[in-house]
């Protein structure tokens, strides 16, 4: 059974209030449609709680309407929870009411002061985002957090963030130095340390306002004594209602530091004004490795006397998931292996300051220590020094939470009791305690966090669809609660209370009352996120208690077992949320940058997924056996019409809003590369619109897609005839009005025979191959085509087979073959498959010749890698190379002279997928005496045919200006390795890209 939180809620309650919003002069969106909620159902916690809609509110005043309304008596009973980035582990945001979004609309960097280093920002500023505003003027907003490239500034006060360096640099409260809220009711709160006068004038205002301030001085004053005894001396504090910070070092009174951590239940905090600290001019990461994981968490001690800025710690189990992901080949000389005796644990000791000489000596006395001290049995240690080495082997640390959630199998590690917190000293002896309890119930677990400050994330690995190991949720936690209450620490170090709250009352004891008063002073009626942190006083709903809240293996295990297992990629996202990366210049992911709306993104489209197989299931639909017993196209015609005139009539089907947000995809695949838990949109997208196409009509335009690999090499026979009618005005004008597809690619006119002449360029065949002696196929290749630069952009093909002659190889052409990637982009997965099988047996026989296989376009070359795998009963495909990969074996590698300097802007898919093949560029340029820079850039928004559809055109256009507009013009000539690349620069900003390869050629020719 699904554990449900019980309502008395009228049924037009929540239509009644959006109703009224709208007539109130809200400006911002207003969203009840089920893929809206459906996606705000869940956040990075076990949780799922289904909103009644969602607010996308513009600014302050937008926020303002919301809490008017909402303290009119007739929507007394609305709740509603503000929402950040959506990456909580505890369901701080997740509820049953109304979700209000703030970060959208709400994230402009409003002021940067320099001189007196404070910055205001409105809540919706993600972390990262304001520390690159700040980077130029050598500042940076502290507290670190492993998803500083998603949380919200607004989050991170919810929760009063903290993360590596807090033993340094504070909390979240100990930057924020003015926030504005809005209250219930509407009213505006400005919070900032008041002297006593300046109190006093607050207690006397009208309205809510002045009742807050006179509650918690109230507090204050009479309850000073049980404040001092009740909260902790620890780094990480009572995370919400911080009644023990009042009054800070100055004597002043400073409401801020009940507002930081409240979870959003006490009002709405729009906008901040922020501590920001000078950037460390130097910093070295000592990297500390150990034969056990308990030897790193006793060590741990030791070295906090010297006094680093952090020290971080990640066990095995994180480690060896490291090994496996992209991060992996960055950070991989830090921690060499050993097979006789594997690194089971490791510490991250950082040192910084502005002078190099001064912290490299504090770092050279800590390796002193750790060769003289025999206290603990270490491995070794090595150095990362400098800003860029640090930040590698920190990203690694980072990306600890997801990888967590990419262990084979269905039982995962979970977040649950993963924040506590307990004096560091007894950190070690407390986990010791902690694994045994976790052991008794015979469960793994991975474990990393911050010593430094006696905090480890501790994740107890359960299968949540099983209802028996679910229902270990509650008593763990109770068991959890109580060993960390011995232990003098916390059970909410740092994630927040949330969806655990029911231990407060414990927790606070006698304090426990005063909290409630200090609730009902600002929501009297429960209204904001109940049933967290506390209850107003005679609140008729009480805490929700962990085994009362949805869980989502509730809802999955109504997912037949096949199916889930069938769709894996898409049903073990854990929403961490790496996929909500705000940085434009990354490749992850486009369509969620562009567009702002979560759907659009990985973890919106796998929770569609989810849903979606879950109500197919509901509605006796098994969607493998749809998928198997696909009817003859023209026979399932009649029924895809009628189907196609309801759905125009409003036939209301969840089926179309997964419809809308998988085709808003760019199949990029950059999820694929770059998510910790490796979910790959486009795999279940194809599939998805494969089943959608049986019930559903499909347009024109994803036939012409899907047939151009087919249909072009017999077009090619007249290219000016085709240029000629593709580009009239005519054509174009009909293409786009009634197909949707908009600047279709001309034929190159270049005359390829000419170069196959030239450098001797035979058709690959077996025979011929065979015949080959070893040393003539050591100095041979069977260039694999493509229809994109055999076709459109042949003088790059051309450049290629330039190149490979120059440099003594002899090019066979494999017979041109339909690749397929359009068909399973658009979903054709059964003609899909039989290109895929006809393609490969091709391939299969020229690779048993011995001769390599080279491709030249990244993302058609690597669908033989990853697509073709995958194909039932094919059974594998040969590798087919990219062309640095084939560069780096045939190139001599012979220092040089840099000549000139160059960037490569290199294709998604190719840079996410293969990390290594950026370097592999920069390796061939540096053996040709030429600087290649990887340039930092995000999607360029054509992505195959996406950009050519138009329905498209607005979002392709606004990725491409989010990050490659800004790039073409610096210095240093711009290269790009993808087909799709170079057709957006030319066509958004009429700039011609050179491919890599045309610079090679041209330096071996110079």
């Amino acid at each position: 059974m699904i554990a449900r939180l019980t309502s008395t809620a009228p049924a037009t309650l929540y239509p009644d209030f959006l109703d009224a919003l709208r007539s109130a002069g809200f400006r911002g969106q207003l969203s009840a449609d089920y893929a809206t909620r459906t996606v705000l159902a869940t956040d990075n916690s076990i949780y799922q709680r289904l909103p009644q809609a969602a607010v996308f509110p513009v600014d302050a005043d937008d926020v303002a309407r919301i809490a008017s309304l909402m303290a009119e008596p007739r929507f007394k009973d609305v709740k509603l929870t503000p929402r950040g980035g959506g990456t909580g582990t505890n369901g701080q945001s997740l509820t049953d009411g109304i979700v209000v979004d703030l970060s959208r609309h709400m994230n402009t960097i409003l002021d940067i002061n320099v001189e007196e280093r404070w910055v205001r920002v409105q809540a919706g500023v993600v972390k990262d985002q304001l520390n690159a505003a700040l980077k130029p003027h050598g500042l940076f907003f502290a507290p670190e957090l492993s998803t500083s490239n998603r949380a919200t500034v607004g989050g991170m006060i919810n929760t009063d963030a903290s993360g590596q360096g807090s033993c340094t640099y504070g909390k979240t409260r100990d930057h924020v130095l003015e926030l504005h809220s809005v209250l219930l009711g509407g009213q505006r709160l400005h919070t900032r340390p008041l002297s006593d006068a300046e109190l006093e004038a607050a207690c006397a205002e009208p309205g809510r306002a002045g009742e807050v301030y006179r509650t918690a001085r109230r507090i204050q004053e009479t309850q000073a004594e049980l404040i001092e005894q009740t909260f902790p001396k620890l780094n990480r504090c009572l995370t919400g209602y911080d009644l023990a910070h009042l009054r800070d070092e100055q004597g002043r009174f400073n409401l801020n530091s009940v507002l930081c951590g409240a979870e959003g239940s006490l009002g709405y905090v729009v906008e901040a004004k922020l501590n920001v600290l000078p950037i460390p001019k130097y910093a070295v990461l000592v990297n500390v490795r150990y034969t056990s994981f308990m030897d790193a968490l006793r060590d741990a001690n030791a070295l906090m006397a010297h006094k680093p800025l952090s020290i971080e710690t990640v066990d095995s189990k994180v480690l060896m998931l490291a090994m496996k992901d992209i991060v992996w080949h960055s950070v991989a000389e830090y921690f060499p292996a050993d097979a006789e005796r594997p690194t089971l644990g490791i510490n991250l000791v950082e040192f910084c300051g502005d002078d190099p000489a001064e912290v490299n000596a504090r770092v050279q006395a800590f390796v002193a220590h750790l060769q003289a001290d025999k206290g603990v049995e270490r491995l070794g240690h090595t150095l990362a020094e400098g800003a860029e080495a640090v930040t590698r082997v920190y990203t690694m640390r980072k990306r600890s939470v997801g990888l967590l959630g990419n262990v084979e199998g269905e039982v995962r590690p979970q977040p649950f009791v993963e924040d506590t917190a307990v004096p560091p000293e007894q950190l070690a002896d407390y986990i010791a305690d902690f694994r045994a309890l976790l052991d008794s119930y015979g469960l793994a677990y991975g474990m990393f966090g911050h010593v430094d400050a006696g905090v480890l994330h501790v994740r107890p690995a359960l299968d949540m669809k099983d209802p028996a190991q679910a229902a270990l949720v509650k008593p763990i936690s109770d068991a959890v609660a109580a060993l960390t209450l011995r232990y003098g620490g916390l059970l909410w170090g740092e994630h927040g209370k949330g969806l655990r709250s029911e231990y407060v009352p414990e927790y606070f004891g006698e304090l426990y009352p005063s909290l409630q008063a200090l609730k009902g002073a600002f929501d009297p009626h429960n209204q904001l996120n109940p049933g967290k942190i506390c209850t107003p006083p005679d609140s008729a709903q009480g805490l929700i208690k962990v085994n009362e809240a949805p869980l989502r293996g509730d809802y999955d295990r109504q997912i037949d077992e096949r199916v889930w297992q069938s769709f894996g990629s898409a049903v073990h996202c854990n929403g961490n949320g790496a996929c909500y990366n705000y940085d434009p210049n990354d490749a992850m992911c486009p369509s969620w940058k562009a567009t702002r709306e979560r759907q659009h993104s990985p973890k919106g489209r796998a929770s569609l997924i989810r849903e979606w197989l879950r109500l197919q299931g509901a509605a006796s639909i098994d969607v493998l056996d749809v998928a198997k017993g696909k009817v003859a196209w023209l026979k399932g015609l009649p029924t895809r019409l009628r189907n196609n005139l309801a759905r125009n009539k409003g036939e209301a089907d969840f089926s179309h809003e997964v419809y809308d947000a998988m085709a808003g995809c760019l199949a990029c695949k950059s999820c694929a590369g770059q998510c910790p838990i490796k979910v790959n949109v486009p795999e279940f997208r194809s599939r998805f619109l494969e089943l959608y196409h049986g019930r559903y009509q499909r347009p024109l335009r994803d036939y012409l897609i899907g047939s151009l690999e087919f249909s072009i090499p017999y077009l090619a026979h007249a290219p000016g005839l085709y240029n000629a009618v593709m580009g009239s005005k005519w054509v174009s004008t009909l293409l786009e009005r009634h197909v949707g597809m908009l600047d279709s690619p001309l034929i190159s006119r270049y005359n390829l025979q000419a170069t196959l002449t030239r450098c001797n360029v035979r058709m690959a065949s077996i025979p011929a191959l065979r015949e080959l002696t070893p040393a003539q196929r050591e100095r041979s290749i069977v260039l694999v085509q493509d229809a994109f630069t055999r076709y459109f952009e042949t003088p790059v093909l051309a450049a290629f087979i330039d190149l490979v002659h120059r440099l003594g190889h002899r090019v066979y052409l494999a017979p041109y073959s339909a690749n397929g990637k359009p068909l399973h982009v658009q979903g054709f997965l059964g003609a899909f498959n039989k290109a895929a099988i006809r393609n490969a047996r091709q391939l299969s026989a020229l690779a048993e010749c011995g001769v390599p296989l080279v491709g030249l376009d990244p993302a058609m070359t690597l669908v033989y890698r990853q697509e073709y795998q995958k194909v039932p009963g094919l059974g594998g495909c040969p590798t087919v190379l990219l062309p640095q990969e084939w560069l780096m074996d045939v190139l001599p590698e012979q220092p040089t002279r840099v000549t000139a300097t160059y960037r490569l802007m290199a294709h998604c898919t190719e840079k996410t997928n293969v990390p290594a093949s950026t370097r592999q560029w920069e390796q061939v340029f540096a053996r040709l005496g030429l600087k290649l820079s990887t340039e930092a850039t995000g999607c360029c928004g054509m992505s195959g045919t996406y950009g050519h559809e138009a329905r498209n055109q607005d979002t392709s256009k606004v990725i491409f200006e989010q990050s490659w507009a800004g790039k073409l013009d610096k210095e240093g000539e711009a290269l790009a390795t993808g087909y799709s690349c170079r057709s957006q620069v030319k066509r958004q900003a009429d700039r011609t890209l050179r491919h890599p390869l045309e610079v090679v050629l041209q330096q071996l020719n110079a």
